[in-house]
């Protein structure tokens, strides 16, 4: 593999694993997301594999996120603001608390960021 591939593997890869962090996925979840194995995607992360543009597409697509992000050509923050994976579980526990409930707890959410 030519070095300047490996260096744009290496690049994309890295812009698909802060993505993944980001976002809350483990590499296996991700993998099952756009069906490939665990193994295949620490490839791609580590620039190990050669990522095809509809490869690109699904990543982006499974991480909400515009292709441009995974290139590295574009800052994702232009785009609208997608939860991470552990705060999307802990609001729809919050959904399924009655509403006495959401109140009080969102009610102490809000004193402690009015406190920071």
């Amino acid at each position: 593999m030519e070095t300047s591939n490996f260096n744009n593997n290496l690049k994309i890869g890295e812009n698909i694993m802060r993505q993944r962090k980001k976002k809350g996925f483990t590499q296996k979840q991700l993998a099952s997301a756009i069906g490939i194995s665990q193994s295949s995607m620490s490839k791609y992360e580590t620039g190990v594999l050669q990522i095809s543009a509809e490869t690109i597409i699904q990543f982006a697509n499974a991480l909400k996120v515009n292709f441009n992000t995974i290139l590295g050509t574009q800052n994702d923050e232009s785009f609208s603001y997608s939860p991470s994976l552990k705060i999307m579980r802990r609001l729809k526990k919050i959904e399924n608390m009655s509403p006495s409930d959401q109140k009080a707890l969102l009610k102490t959410i809000d004193k402690y960021i009015q406190s920071l």
